[in-house]
């Protein structure tokens, strides 16, 4: 148990200013548990718009919300940072991916995955380059070093030649509102009624060249599942521009465009509503530090396609609903046999193990861990 001082814990939230991603979800679900297993911190978290920091983070009792001046990430990481750290007498910051170059108190830095470096034609030299840079220096300057997965951390020793030994996986979770019951006639009504959907495949996560969301489009259109009137929803910022994906959306029979459809952001109500109202479920990525969106579908006993590729190698409970990402046959062979199934009992069997393997309240109890024993000196 930690003692009785209070201690300041800092957490970078500049990724809530920013299109949705994993981080997001890392952090609010994490610190969502963590704040339920000591009185003993006192939270600062940081970003821009702070108004949206109150929104996400209300469950955490003592909390100071600070707010950056620019969204200059230089000037974030150089500047601002290390300046917030000495003004409130920092003891310990969690940030994810980049550190300041200043040590100000302790660093916690969780790398959730280094995939530049083993599929660099998806990404320019520039970016590769000053990600490396970053990236390293900042993981080799943590007082706690994290990452996600055990792919995420064999990566990092084979490029970074860290010890394996002080990488530590604090894993990603799934939020426990997915495995409550619900009516799926009911949901599917309200996706109906206010997006104008019924029947469809769904794919969550952004739009990139990784995620290979050019092997679902194509796949939908080969069998032509239009025609069965089945649509496909993606729902996904574009964060990176895919020109396959658009020749491929512009070049769509007409009875296929009515059924496609692309929403980039949907609030979580929303988002949980689309995943439960979902027929199939299909996460065809090629690169992954977890991958979080195929756990949550399975987790609501959705029929799943999943990737077998990076971090989803894991996800073994998915059997033969796991495919090759670069296999266009098979992943049609098994989403049009999945389509023609009755309901599977097997899904109850695979959102318990998610349910028992995947909990954030492992990961807060990890990190509270790790706190404990590097920090103990605090006390």
């Amino acid at each position: 148990m930690i003692g009785t001082k209070k201690i300041k814990l800092f957490i970078d939230a500049h990724c809530f200013d920013d299109e949705f991603q994993g981080t997001r979800t890392f952090i609010k679900e994490l610190y969502r548990e963590f704040v339920k297993l000591s009185s003993n911190f006192e939270y600062y978290i940081a970003a821009v718009n702070i108004e949206n920091l109150k929104n996400e983070f209300d469950f955490i009792p003592e909390v100071h919300f600070i707010q950056y001046t620019s969204n200059s990430s230089f000037k974030r990481i150089f500047i601002e940072t290390p300046r917030i750290l000495k003004q409130h007498q920092i003891d310990v910051s969690h940030f994810q991916y980049i550190a300041p170059f200043q040590k100000v108190g302790k660093y916690i830095v969780t790398t959730h995955d280094i995939l530049f470096n083993d599929f660099k034609s998806e990404f320019s030299f520039l970016y590769r380059f000053s990600r490396n840079f970053l990236f390293k220096r900042s993981i080799q300057q943590a007082d706690i070093q994290t990452t996600v997965s055990n792919y995420s951390r064999e990566r990092l020793v084979h490029h970074y030649g860290l010890n394996a030994q002080y990488i530590h996986i604090i894993p990603n979770g799934v939020n426990s509102t997915y495995f409550e019951a619900f009516l799926k006639n009911e949901t599917q009504e309200y996706i109906r009624s206010k997006y104008g959907i019924k029947d469809f495949i769904l794919y969550v996560s952004r739009i990139e060249p990784r995620k290979n969301n050019i092997l679902l489009l194509e796949a939908y259109l080969d069998l032509k599942l239009y025609e069965k009137d089945l649509a496909l929803v993606f729902i996904g910022k574009t964060s990176i521009r895919t020109q396959g994906v658009e020749v491929k959306i512009d070049q769509m029979p007409i009875e296929a465009k009515k059924r496609f459809f692309h929403i980039e952001q949907v609030n979580e109500h929303d988002l949980l509503k689309f995943y439960q109202s979902a027929k199939v479920f299909v996460y065809p990525s090629k690169a992954e530090g977890f991958g979080i969106p195929p756990l949550e579908a399975a987790a609501l006993k959705v029929p799943v396609l999943c990737s077998n590729k990076t971090a989803m190698k894991d996800y073994t409970f998915f059997g033969d609903h796991l495919f090759d990402p670069e296999n266009k046959e098979e992943l049609k062979q098994k989403l049009n046999k999945l389509l023609m199934q009755e309901d599977d009992t097997n899904y109850l069997r695979i959102s318990e193990q998610i349910k028992q393997r995947y909990s954030w309240k492992t990961g807060a109890d990890k990190l509270y861990s790790l706190l404990r024993d590097t920090f103990s000196e605090l006390c």
